[in-house]
């Protein structure tokens, strides 16, 4: 079965037009990457207490155990929001801003144990933030 178009006109069914974006590919890159390492940081923290130079064993609130199970978790959901920004899924975007808020602030608290993998990642996250939000509506990765 073949479906007669005018020339000029293509059928609706034929393809859609998806607005692509570099910064979407870049953001789902970089959310892999944060994501990456704070499952590096969760499990450093695990299995190393010793590894981060800081005083009490403490970083604000929670010791190192506590610190690494955060990490970790929120790593893996990173990571697999990164895929999915990839894939051009729109809650993705959402999700992916509010963790790299998240994790921003979280690496606010860890800077006294680790201040240049803290400093790398907050900025990696601030990058993220941004490319997040700076495609328009319903743009999809390269």
């Amino acid at each position: 079965m073949t479906s007669k178009t005018t020339p000029g006109r293509t059928s609706a069914t034929a393809h859609r037009q998806y607005r692509t974006s570099g910064w979407l590919a870049f953001a789902g890159t970089v959310a892999l990457v944060v994501g990456a390492f704070n499952i590096i940081d969760g499990l450093v923290a695990l299995f190393k207490d010793d590894y981060y130079l800081v005083a009490d064993n403490e970083i604000m609130v929670f010791d190192y155990t506590a610190w690494g199970w955060i990490w970790l978790i929120l790593g893996i959901i990173q990571i697999g929001v990164g895929a999915a920004i990839m894939s051009g899924k729109m809650w993705a975007r959402a999700i992916g801003v509010v963790f790299a808020f998240l994790a921003a602030i979280g690496h606010l608290a860890f800077l006294v144990a680790f201040p240049l993998w803290s400093v790398l990642t907050i900025s990696l996250c601030v990058l993220l933030i941004y490319a997040l939000t700076a495609p328009p509506p319903g743009a999809r990765a390269d």
